[in-house]
């Protein structure tokens, strides 16, 4: 399940990268600035571009969180190094009988 989460999650993230650079650029953003002359109307591809990569970033951002919380059910408990030198030393201690 998480290979084809990890699988779509790339996908998504390289569709919308495109979706972004397709878009038209405006006051010197990062889009490529591909003339859209040829469509019929600019107005309408602008609105679709818009709305597709408003859609293709929900999805990826559905498929991200998904992925963190499948990965959290195989996350083990980790202890810090200054606790377990803090434990070794312990241990090298004498104790004292209780009695």
């Amino acid at each position: 399940m998480e290979t084809i989460l990890i699988g779509a999650n790339i996908f998504l993230a390289i569709i919308l990268i495109i979706l972004v650079l397709l878009q038209r650029s405006e006051g010197g953003a990062l889009g490529l600035g591909i003339s859209q002359d040829n469509f019929a109307s600019t107005r309408s591809v602008g609105n679709f571009l818009t709305k597709l990569t408003g859609v293709v970033a929900t999805l990826f951002i559905i498929s991200s969180v998904s992925l963190v919380v499948l990965s959290r059910g195989d996350l083990q408990k980790t202890r810090s190094v200054i606790e377990q030198i803090e434990e070794e030393k312990d241990s090298d201690k004498p104790k004292i009988p209780d009695s």
